[in-house]
């Protein structure tokens, strides 16, 4: 199967809106993508047909808006592949289902003198729950490098283990360089070293086919909107027999089983994880995302979007002064860069005037930056909605931008 560009287009109304009477190019699907009719329709159909709480009433609308995100849990659950639906809990997003494992699998497995080890390509994100908790519960945290080429320095990160590492946390994909690390390796030396493995996964899940069993990951995160679904919604799958013996991450309604001023107990998975009404359109929207993507097919997706990569590399490499941060063969398609002599804000600003959207600064990688020697970079991210054309409209304006700043 071929990607059919001009029906996939089709199906994003943003996708036609004008920018500064420019046509819209949008470059930052590693910020949020654009969501498909289909997407849209889910949840508006959720709240003009099916809009009522869950789990909580007998009647109807209860039972049907019930049914309904279930439905989509166990969608999501044969996305994931994982092995039971208690395995996939809901969350605000990945920022949220990492405080959720910080939190709670400190209180269970992490005492004093313990270490962790995340990476210097991570997101703030899987980077700050972990440095708190370690100030918390007294652990050390340490730190894998990144080569000049932006690959993680593997050696260096089998290193840093010790009978004391209790688990390593990484993004399965950067969202600075777009570099895929080699997580099953990975995940295989921790296991046989005793330690569990937490993925970002927020940059993995629009790009590639994602399998837990085959993975055999401890726990893995990831975002709705970055998989042209809603915003506010996103995944933490776990292994059940650790999210079993972790306490639950927040309290109030629907995680309780019994409640008593002497005692309270705790619901079984997944709900013993989801306090509170669950952003329900969301998740029916984020399931409509999954089916979307399957319809064109996973494969065919990460393999236009590699096509995508390597034009656009190829036509940046021949421009002078220019340095791709993260120049490895094996990434998704993400491309970030910096202009000798010429600031990231000023070439993204410019780009704007001809509706080009991409992102500059740090990306919330500040460690990143750091160890690259650079503040900040231009990024651009494509999806499979994105062309070649479109690509080239990309780079004129680029060489306009920077023979006006240089």
């Amino acid at each position: 199967m071929s990607i059919d560009i001009d029906k996939i287009r089709a199906d994003f109304p943003i996708l036609s809106t004008k920018v500064r009477t420019k046509k819209l190019v949008y470059f930052d699907n590693g910020a949020t993508s654009q969501k498909p009719q289909m997407v849209i329709d889910s949840m508006t159909n959720y709240y003009q047909q099916q809009n009522s709480n869950v789990h909580r009433g007998v009647h109807y609308l209860s039972q049907i808006a019930t049914d309904a995100m279930e439905s989509a849990r166990e969608n999501i659950r044969k996305y994931l592949n994982a092995a039971s639906v208690e395995e996939v809990i809901f969350t605000k997003g990945t920022t949220e289902s990492i405080n959720l494992v910080a939190n709670s699998f400190s209180k269970v497995f992490i005492t004093e003198g313990d270490n962790i080890i995340v990476s210097e390509m991570e997101h703030h994100a899987n980077i700050v729950p972990w440095q708190m908790m370690c100030k918390e519960k007294k652990v050390e945290l340490k730190v894998a490098r990144v080569n000049d080429d932006g690959s993680l320095d593997i050696d260096y990160l089998k290193s840093l283990f010790t009978d004391r590492t209790k688990l390593i946390s990484l993004a399965h994909i950067s969202n600075v360089m777009g570099v895929i690390n080699p997580v099953k390796e990975i995940i295989s030396y921790a296991h046989s070293n005793g330690a569990k493995v937490m993925l970002d996964g927020a940059q993995a899940t629009p790009h590639s086919v994602i399998d837990m069993q085959d993975l055999d990951v401890d726990f893995f995160a990831f975002s709705a909107h970055k998989m042209y679904g809603p915003t506010g919604v996103g995944i933490l799958y776990g292994k059940k027999k650790l999210l079993e013996q972790m306490p639950p991450y927040q309290f109030g309604g629907e995680m309780i089983d019994k409640v008593s001023f002497e005692e309270t107990t705790f619901n079984v998975l997944p709900f013993k994880f989801e306090a509170g009404t669950p952003m329900i359109a969301e998740i029916i929207g984020l399931s409509s995302a999954i089916d979307y993507m399957q319809e064109i097919g996973i494969q065919n997706i990460a393999d236009y979007e590699h096509e995508l990569l390597e034009y656009a590399t190829s036509k940046l490499e021949k421009i002078d002064g220019l340095r791709i941060i993260g120049d490895t063969k094996n990434k998704a398609s993400v491309v970030s860069f910096v202009v000798k002599g010429v600031h990231h804000y000023d070439i993204g600003s410019l780009l704007d005037q001809f509706g080009i959207a991409v992102r500059t600064g740090n990306h919330c990688a500040q460690p990143l930056m750091k160890s690259m020697g650079i503040s900040g970079t231009v990024r651009a991210s494509f999806a499979f909605y994105n062309t070649k054309e479109e690509i080239d409209v990309f780079m004129e304006a680029l060489n306009k931008a920077l023979n006006m700043l240089t």
